[in-house]
């Protein structure tokens, strides 16, 4: 379903001025896509995270989509657009093409993989959850749209997050509606220490706590040096919270 909170037909019509599938920022981080800003903090529009799967068992959410994931998200939408696909089903394939894509994704499916994800959903791989079974998942983000920081990446640190009103009315009040559309008590694997703690504070809030959390999970990014030392410390926990996850579910 369509997100509530979402700016697609506000922006349908820069969007469909898009011809160049060459993006550059120039092209995409500009006026008709500016959705807030506020010091060095720009959000944009991007497409793909205005779709969301209440039925979906699983949930990973990022800190904000990156650059890479916004240029695929508008290349796809733009695709989807030109075949005279329905709304909804732009939006979907939009998500389906660019949530956590490129490198990320790859590590992200060996790490769910080594947690036990395959056994817990009766799925061969968690690569199909990107593929096949896309219908149990719901990928997603903190910050609904892309952030930048100085025209970079916002990582979720500097600002902190609490410290901008723009940020907090996102991470506070849009994702925690959306986490509230799941039917199902979901997994929830938060994306690095930035989303665990705007997990954290918003687990004070009842409604929350029929998740699951995978709390300590590493940013699968390729850059996260860290990544591998803190997934293999933690693997045996992680794989422990799925199992129970799942038996959870299946009792």
């Amino acid at each position: 379903m369509i997100s509530q909170h979402s700016y697609f037909q506000h922006c349908l019509p820069a969007i469909q001025q898009l011809h160049n599938i060459n993006f550059t920022k120039e092209k995409l981080l500009q006026k008709d896509f500016l959705i807030g800003q506020e010091h060095e903090l720009t959000m944009y529009y991007s497409p793909h995270n205005d779709y969301i799967n209440p039925d979906a068992h699983i949930v990973i959410a990022g800190i904000t989509p990156g650059w890479f994931q916004m240029k695929t998200a508008f290349k796809q939408c733009i695709f989807s657009l030109s075949h005279h696909h329905s709304l909804e089903q732009v939006l979907y394939e939009t998500k389906k093409a660019a949530s956590f894509s490129g490198t990320m994704r790859v590590n992200l499916i060996e790490m769910l993989d080594r947690c036990g994800i395959p056994k817990a959903m009766d799925i061969n791989s968690a690569a199909e959850l990107f593929a096949s079974q896309r219908d149990l998942l719901h990928t997603t983000s903190v910050l609904k749209y892309p952030v930048f920081y100085k025209g970079k990446n916002y990582t979720g640190h500097q600002p902190p997050i609490e410290r901008s009103a723009l940020l907090s009315r996102y991470a506070f009040e849009v994702f925690q509606h959306e986490l509230n559309e799941m039917k199902n008590a979901c997994l929830i694997v938060p994306l690095g220490k930035a989303v665990e703690n705007v997990l954290r504070k918003l687990l004070l809030e009842p409604s929350l706590s029929r998740h699951t959390y995978l709390f300590g999970f590493p940013h699968p990014s390729g850059a996260n040096g860290h990544r591998k030392r803190i997934f293999e410390e933690h693997l045996s926990e992680f794989t422990e919270i799925v199992e129970d996850w799942a038996a959870k579910r299946k009792s």
